[in-house]
């Protein structure tokens, strides 16, 4: 689970990222989380767009991933940020765990 200190860190890298998977018509299926997650495998982080014409909802689709353990990080419009954890990425992402004390 991700506190809000380390989702505003993603946000920031993925900030420029465009999204890599759509889903559409035929919603979320077994074949696009493998897909999915091979992704998130070598890069960590992705985009995945809902396409106007999907009778996927955000929740759904939220619900769907994050039982692959897939973190959820932010939508904006009909965009979704993922992350995952993964060891053999290429370049790992490194997120903030310590708190600042005041």
């Amino acid at each position: 689970m991700l506190n809000p200190k380390q989702k505003a860190y993603l946000k920031s890298l993925a900030h420029s990222l465009k999204p890599v998977f759509q889903i559409g018509k035929e919603g979320l299926n077994e074949n696009m989380l493998n897909d999915i997650l091979n992704y998130l495998k070598k890069h960590e982080l992705m985009k995945i767009s809902i396409l106007q014409n999907s009778f996927v909802t955000f929740d759904e689709a939220e619900a769907y991933f994050e039982m692959a353990g897939i973190e959820f990080v932010q939508s904006i419009g009909r965009t979704m940020v993922l992350y995952k954890h993964s060891d053999d990425a290429k370049n790992p992402i490194v997120i903030p765990t310590k708190i600042k004390e005041s």
